[in-house]
């Protein structure tokens, strides 16, 4: 597997208005997009993309319900790597023993990823998100 770059960062939240405080306002990142409940920032130099992702959220995105499983830890927050083939580096990892939160599927918006858990708890994406190649290409070919 040839990891990219991080494509993303978001705390798992359990409290979105008060985490959205602490992080817009106390350490005063521009988290000037918002979806719902899900701020998020997409300038942030370092990172291609940083949100606050309310747990609700993250287990529907997961397992189809608003509630986290009972059997599984609770994330705290998740990180996505970027690679260019998402279902074979979660077979890849299934081959090496690790179990999938749920394997590889394409959200609405255009973002293919499979999920696990590490081990500390952090629920890890592995994922290609054409969007934020859409720029890269850009950028190469003279564009901002």
């Amino acid at each position: 597997m040839d990891v990219l770059f991080v494509a993303g960062f978001s705390p798992i939240v359990a409290d979105p208005r008060g985490s959205r405080r602490f992080y817009a306002d106390g350490l005063q990142l521009p988290l000037e997009h918002e979806e719902g409940e899900y701020v998020f920032a997409d300038r942030l130099s370092g990172v291609k993309h940083f949100g606050l992702w309310p747990l609700w959220q993250a287990a529907q995105t997961c397992f189809g319900t608003d509630d986290w499983p009972t059997d599984l830890p609770v994330p705290q927050a998740t990180i996505e790597f970027e690679v260019a083939d998402v279902a074979s580096a979660a077979n890849e990892l299934e081959q090496k023993g690790y179990t999938l939160v749920h394997p590889a599927k394409t959200e609405p918006w255009g973002q293919t990823i499979a999920r696990l858990l590490s081990p500390e708890g952090l629920l890890i994406g592995i994922s290609y998100a054409p969007s934020l190649h859409d720029s890269d290409q850009g950028a190469e070919q003279g564009g901002d």
